[in-house]
């Protein structure tokens, strides 16, 4: 594994310090956990939605969803209206 300098400030030192001795763990282990977190909160959106269609649509064609689903819309007002209506 490759080797870094960073530079920080002693206030960021200090809580790095004591979040490695509170949690028995090294510097460097803390610090890769975070860019882990980072990198995991920071995905692509299309990475993030890549499969959601199989959640949502019950894994089914996408014109039998829609015609599940439309009847539903209204465009009397209520609160179960269709895309882009009031």
């Amino acid at each position: 594994m490759p080797r870094i300098l960073v530079d920080l400030p002693d206030s960021d030192l200090a809580w790095l310090d004591s979040v490695a001795a509170e949690s028995g763990r090294s510097r460097a282990a803390v610090l890769r956990e975070a860019v882990a977190a980072f990198r995991s909160a920071n995905v692509d959106w299309l990475e993030r939605g890549f499969g959601l269609w199989t959640l949502h649509g019950g894994g089914r064609d996408g014109d039998e969803f829609e015609d599940t689903v439309r009847p539903r819309w209204s465009t009397s007002g209520s609160a179960d209206t269709g895309p882009g209506d009031p």
